[in-house]
């Protein structure tokens, strides 16, 4: 009978499960968690057990507590970025209607969770007295990327007649994350989605889509 092969000490194992790396696995534990209960809640022995790393292994993936919110917030980003290039990016639907749609998919990602999730870049900022100053700066570059995704989406927009000439599409881009950032942290908070729809409502009425939320989207209703 074959005996299991003993690994010696040093470098932690590469992968954790045969399909994660360790690094990787640590880090999307770790937004979970953030997304949940954010950073100063968020302990690194919590992560490690939900992951199943050793205690020790923590700092030959990361040089501090730091390092491994600077990897989550990169790792959210990059993620983020994706879903809203192919939401406001969706060139075979209206630019509006992709606004709609991204708000639409928001929605049911909560949902999803039962609205135990928010954003992670939302809730460090909740936090920012609290955390370490290296984070402000990265936080403010996410945020400013989202709303220069959607600027382009509007001005689309406006290049087609969909949207009004005079409006300003970087001040409403601006507006849309200030105020949808305040509605899902509100929505995580009553665990409903009722802060989610009165801000789309508000927006796209803004924007010249009134009704269009109640009469065409696809939000699942409340029970």
């Amino acid at each position: 009978m074959d005996r299991p092969k003993q690994r010696g000490r040093g470098r932690p194992p590469k992968c954790i499960d045969g399909r994660l790396e360790t690094r990787q696995a640590l880090v999307r534990a770790g937004v979970v968690a953030l997304t949940e209960r954010g950073f100063a809640l968020t302990g690194i022995d919590d992560v490690l057990t939900r992951v199943g790393v050793p205690k020790g292994s923590f700092y030959y993936y990361f040089a501090s507590k730091e390092a491994f919110g600077a990897a989550l917030i990169d790792s959210y980003a990059t993620y983020f970025d994706r879903k809203l290039d192919r939401w406001l990016g969706d060139r075979r639907r209206p630019p509006l209607l992709r606004v709609r749609d991204f708000m639409d998919d928001a929605r049911l990602g909560m949902a999803r969770h039962g609205y135990r999730r928010g954003c992670l870049v939302g809730n460090l900022g909740q936090e920012m007295a609290s955390l370490p100053e290296s984070f402000r700066a990265r936080l403010i570059e996410v945020l400013h990327g989202w709303q220069a995704r959607l600027q382009r989406c509007l001005e689309e927009a406006r290049e087609v007649g969909d949207l009004a000439a005079d409006h300003d599409c970087a001040q409403l881009a601006s507006f849309f994350w200030i105020g949808w950032e305040g509605a899902v942290l509100r929505a995580k908070l009553e665990r409903r989605a009722a802060p989610l729809d009165c801000f789309a409502e508000g927006f796209l009425a803004l924007l010249g889509m009134a009704g269009s939320v109640s009469e065409q989207s696809r939000f699942i209703q409340e029970e």
